[in-house]
């Protein structure tokens, strides 16, 4: 005779919910202290991320007051780089490069390098290297001037919007799109 546990043991059913909502929960605990390899980082024309630009130097520009441009990027050069999360990233020195091989995950920008405001809509379109602001020492692009405007009426927000986005686009290919009216002075790779 095959016993039916539900009946014999009327709690196992809140047990069972119990313990799969804990499950989920640990998972999903997990899961935001993991940096997520999923996707792929932009790269646009130049063959390099951040079409070129040192990602360790913006860490010593003078960050400008919301509403105002930032200083220009810090081109990397061809001859010094590294890979991480399937791009290659240029470097203006080796103590740069050095730099960002000790960490990669805190210099490589927000996003894969897609723009900010752009991932808080749904999507993944390219990010600007001169367009930046590094908020909670975090790297966030933009894509063009007026979508910093909006992404700056609500940073946190925005970001908020982003992160809740992001797992779900994370996966889809990287945005194939030229950044609009941007051309990089930084190094193009072989």
């Amino acid at each position: 005779m095959r016993l039916d546990w539900s009946v014999q043991r009327p709690w196992a059913q809140e047990e069972d919910f119990v313990m799969k909502r804990f499950a989920l929960a640990a998972v999903a605990a997990l899961s935001f202290g993991l940096p997520a390899f999923a996707g792929e980082q932009f790269v646009d024309d130049t063959g390099f991320a951040v079409s070129g630009y040192d990602v360790v130097a913006y860490r010593s520009l003078e960050q400008a007051p919301v509403g105002q441009a930032q200083p220009a990027a810090v081109p990397g050069k061809a001859d010094i780089t590294a890979d991480y999360n399937g791009a290659t990233f240029a470097f203006a020195t080796e103590e740069n490069r050095a730099t960002f091989l000790e960490n990669p995950a805190y210099y490589a920008p927000a996003y894969d390098g897609h723009c900010a405001y752009g991932v808080s809509k749904g999507g993944k379109v390219p990010g600007n290297p001169n367009l930046w602001r590094i908020v909670d020492d975090k790297l966030y692009l933009n894509i063009t001037k007026n979508v910093v405007s909006f992404w700056e009426e609500d940073i946190p927000g925005n970001i908020t919007l982003a992160e809740g986005n992001w797992p779900a686009i994370d996966p889809n290919p990287a945005s194939g799109n030229p950044i609009p009216n941007f051309t990089s002075s930084a190094p193009v790779q072989d």
